[in-house]
């Protein structure tokens, strides 16, 4: 473990943003969520989008730092942009909690395309509430 943690730390001297990303979620998991702000922050400058993702889980959570939803959102668009599938997943939850079913069921298509199998349930929960095409469920599917 000390071999490691040192390893880790010279990639993080040298710069790393997934070893930072990766320290921090090692101080996540302890209960230290400062330092995970700390270091996801740091990785999330770099352009890291885990550390995006990873900033709006603490931000909506409230864990290391104040609960802020528009910062929770700002990284969580940040990390979709980025590509990431659970980001986009959730961003579908926020469009639909603002009553913009339309913008949510296109993050759970894009979602769904980047292999987020939480989207595509959403997405057959949609279809059989009659809100998307079968078309348009069967194109999200084969991607």
């Amino acid at each position: 473990k000390d071999r490691a943690d040192k390893m880790i730390m010279k990639r993080i001297e040298a710069n790393d943003p997934v070893a930072m990303r990766q320290w921090g979620r090692e101080q996540y998991d302890k209960g230290d969520y400062s330092s995970a702000f700390e270091y996801y922050t740091k990785a999330a400058e770099m352009g890291d989008v885990d550390a995006h993702y990873q900033l709006a889980v603490l931000y909506h959570h409230g864990r290391g730092v104040e609960k802020d939803e528009k910062k929770s959102i700002h990284h969580t668009e940040v990390a979709a942009i980025g590509g990431h599938p659970d980001a986009r997943c959730n961003l579908a939850y926020y469009e639909e909690r603002n009553g913009d079913m339309k913008r949510a069921v296109r993050h759970l298509i894009i979602a769904a395309t980047q292999g987020s199998d939480e989207s595509i349930k959403l997405l057959m929960d949609v279809y059989r509430s009659g809100m998307i095409s079968k078309e348009v469920l069967a194109a999200a599917l084969r991607a």
